[in-house]
Parts: structure tokens; sequence; C-alpha cells
């Protein structure tokens, strides 16, 4: 075999590998990465005029919209408004719709922030409860946080969807979603 044909198949084999890593990110995400909840984060209400008329502009009016709609929704409106920084910030989203830059917290705080909104438009409030979580990230079943000596990795942050009568969970990462487009998450016990 000659090189050129040698190179020409790698740079195949290369690009077959990528366009697969692409189409099927999310489940090569949820199957390799999982989270797990260590503690909760401060819940805020929608108090600024300006986020809550942000929301509704963004509501498409679907008669009687699902919880993965509401979910998709809250994450598009999270992730069109905010872009990440590594700086410490503030995490009211309150606060987030004027200043747009948040990390982990401030998505997740945002996030939850509008899908319970919109839940509470929706008259599934009492059903369903979206809650900030604090997490540790699990790639392939070992936990990746003792790996990095930054405080900025000790935890990540993500949210859970809860109903309150069936104890189903939805589980989300407004960061991950903002940056590689996967919308729900695993979550480990």
């Amino acid at each position: 075999m000659t090189w050129m044909k040698i190179i020409k198949r790698s740079l195949l084999m290369i690009l077959l590998l990528t366009a697969v890593g692409i189409l099927f990110r999310g489940w090569i995400y949820r199957h390799s990465l999982s989270y797990k909840a260590v503690g909760m984060r401060t819940t805020y209400p929608a108090r600024n005029k300006i986020f809550t008329q942000y929301i509704d502009s963004c509501i498409d009016h679907q008669n009687e919209p699902d919880i993965k709609h509401i979910i998709k929704l809250a994450l598009s409106i999270t992730s069109e408004k905010l872009n990440y920084t590594a700086n410490k910030n503030d995490n009211d989203p309150n606060k987030l719709i004027t200043t747009q830059k948040a990390h982990c917290v401030g998505y997740a705080a945002f996030f939850t922030t509008t899908c319970n909104y919109l839940l509470a438009k929706n008259n599934l409030s009492n059903q369903w409860t979206a809650k900030p979580r604090i997490g540790q990230l699990y790639f392939l079943g070992t936990n990746v946080h003792p790996y990095f000596h930054s405080s900025f990795f000790k935890n990540h942050d993500f949210v859970t969807i809860e109903n309150n009568k069936t104890g189903e969970i939805f589980a989300v990462d407004p960061t991950v979603k903002d940056y590689l487009s996967i919308d729900f998450i695993s979550l480990t016990k």
C-alpha cells in the first residue's frame, strides 16, 4: 500500500469518526458522563419585569405544551441570553438578564427560574418543579473532580425537573446545552 492510500484512508476514518461523534454526541455524552447531586442551590423567583417580559416574548403559544417542550424552551432561552465566563459574578437571574455573563451556577439559576416561570404560566407548577443542584461529574463511573486542583472545578451545577406526584426526574445541564447542544443528561444515584 502506498503512503498516499494510507493517508487517504486515515483521513476518511477521521472524517467518519468525527461525523459519528457529532451525530451521536448526546448519546455518547449521556453514556460516558453522569452527574451526581451533592447539594442544592438557591432558587430565585422571577421578579425583574425585563426578565419576565423577555420570557413571555419567547413563548411560542403551543396549546398545552408538555414538560419536555417547556424544558427545551427554557434551555433555549437560557442559551440565547447568557454567555459563559469563568469570572466571579452574580447568580441571581433577575440581574443576569442584564449582565448576560454567568458560569455554571448562574446558568443553572437562570434556567431554573425560567423553567419554573414557564411551568407556572402553563399551570404545571403544582406537578413539576425545577431545582438547581450542586453536582459531581463522573466519567465512565469515576468522579473527575479529584483530578483538578482548582477550586473552580470543585463541583458543577446542573438542574433537575421533578414530578411532585410520580417522582419522575429530568436532568439538564444548561451550560452543556449552550456549548454542545445536548438537552438531557444522565444522573447517578
